[in-house]
């Protein structure tokens, strides 16, 4: 059977609908909207601009539907953020980021009160300072926290605009450090000791289940019949990139590359240990009772914010090829940070431009002070290189396995001088591609809800191996990793 669906990708700096296919032995997705996206800062806090993304996803899968058959509709994001609604299902105010300074300071005061080692133990994730925990303890007492019925994610809000239909997908609801990763439910005894009613967490639905079809006046907007489905996909847009994974070996590491790195392993069961816990590595939900075992780095949102910064200053030859063509002929390890320190995380400002903080960071460490565009982008990727040797090697060391192989997939898979020192570092083959892997498994995981024969996870890789070409590089000897590894904290 021939399968056609929408796929709605969204990214913190831009979103897309896709038309995805599945049939004649091949997927298939093309991209027919996309859209800017960004959070919006209003008096001194930073929103999303919720309400447009719903009118360009509305706008994106009435394209799909112009094109040809749509026979369902599926959303992933990026995880953590949330819109609460009132009884009568209305949006009670704005979407915050999670890059808004409300929730400074938040994480330390819960890990007093909880005790680091129990809050891992119970929800296996990555101590990250603005996850949905820390969020909606920053929000109590506020007006829209107390009127609040329920929380939904993005993706489940958008899906909630679509069909009515309320609940949480559990790759994503497992990112909020709010999911009991053991139990595979919600963490009441922790809410109700944060004082976070346990009412407002909806009921958990699994990817590939159905949440409902369109309701009438959104079926109509978009020029279909109200049977088609909305499908819940792996709608933590890691969950789905993993999916659209090429792996021919069950031995891989995967890095999904964009805004933000994952940087993983897939595995049967989550690694609790109290070295896992040390090492910050989170265990998230994936496809099929998957876990995600992964450290998230700063990734190419470093780059990206300095691109920004370069071109709002007007700097002459500040564009990414020709910035990645002149870092590649630079000296390479000569400047190398910590690309996960916290300072890297709030976006670049006139007042505070991330290139100068990247100076400061190596200034600040004894390394030699990246000056020029170039080099301070050849600062960047050595510096993410070296991040994602470190984290694919403590992932093996603390899951007890031998990944074969490095899987780089999203917009960071097009970077060539990335990929390779990615190899270089890891000391394993990349293999890159493909780019729109979110995407992919957005549409293999709608495919199988919809009747494809795609009965397990080899199977939707298998279907992407044999429709996507990836490039493969070979590491490369000649440079000291391990040295450059021991410079940064």
């Amino acid at each position: 059977m021939t399968v056609r669906v929408a796929a709605v990708d969204l990214g913190a700096t831009s979103g897309r609908v896709m038309s995805g296919r599945i049939g004649g032995d091949r997927v298939e997705i093309d991209e027919l909207h996309r859209f800017p996206n960004g959070a919006v800062r209003v008096r001194g806090s930073l929103f999303w601009d919720v309400l447009g993304i719903h009118r360009e996803v509305l706008t994106g899968i009435r394209e799909v539907a112009r094109t040809g058959p749509l026979h369902g509709i599926g959303i992933d994001s990026w995880a953590i953020d949330h819109g609460l609604l009132d009884h009568d299902g209305q949006l009670l105010g704005q979407v915050f980021s999670h890059r808004d300074a409300r929730v400074e300071g938040i994480a330390e005061k819960v890990v007093a009160q909880i005790g680091a080692a129990t809050l891992y133990g119970t929800t296996g994730i990555q101590q990250l300072p603005f996850n949905t925990i820390y969020q909606l303890v920053a929000a109590r007492g506020t007006t829209a926290f107390d009127s609040a019925e329920t929380m939904l994610l993005l993706p489940d809000l958008l899906g909630y605009w679509l069909t009515g239909a309320i609940g949480a997908e559990r790759t994503n609801a497992s990112t909020t450090q709010l999911y009991d990763v053991r139990q595979g439910a919600w963490a009441v005894d922790l809410c109700r000791e944060l004082g976070i009613p346990e009412g407002v967490l909806p009921p958990l639905r699994d990817p590939g289940s159905l949440l409902g079809t369109l309701l009438p006046d959104v079926a109509e907007e978009l020029g279909v019949t109200t049977d088609v489905p909305v499908v819940a996909v792996g709608s933590h847009d890691t969950a789905s990139a993993v999916v659209g994974v090429p792996a021919a070996t069950n031995e891989f590491a995967y890095i999904s590359s964009g805004t933000w790195s994952l940087v993983g392993l897939e595995l049967d069961q989550p690694v609790l240990t109290e070295e896992a816990r040390l090492a910050d590595f989170t265990n998230e939900v994936g496809v099929d009772g998957t876990i995600r075992f992964l450290k998230n780095v700063m990734g190419l949102w470093v780059l990206s914010e300095s691109l920004r910064s370069w071109s709002e200053r007007r700097y002459q030859g500040a564009e990414l090829r020709s910035l990645l063509a002149a870092a590649a002929e630079l000296e390479p390890l000569r400047t190398v940070v910590d690309i996960n320190d916290p300072r890297l995380l709030f976006p670049s400002t006139s007042a505070d431009p991330m290139p100068e903080r990247i100076a400061a960071l190596a200034s600040e460490s004894g390394e030699a002070i990246p000056h020029s565009p170039a080099a301070i982008s050849r600062c960047i990727l050595d510096s993410l290189a070296v991040a994602y040797r470190r984290h694919v090697r403590t992932a093996a060391d603390l899951a007890g396995t031998s990944p074969e192989v490095v899987h780089v997939v999203g917009g960071g898979s097009q970077n060539e001088l990335l990929c390779q020192l990615t190899a270089d570092a890891c000391g394993l083959p990349v293999l890159a591609g493909p780019v729109e892997a979110a995407a992919l498994g957005n549409v293999l995981v709608q495919g199988r809800a919809l009747g494809a024969d795609l009965p397990d996870l080899p199977a939707m890789r298998d279907l992407v191996r044999r429709s996507y070409d990836v490039r493969r590089f070979e590491p490369r000897d000649g440079l000291d990793w391990a040295a450059a590894e021991v410079r940064i904290p």
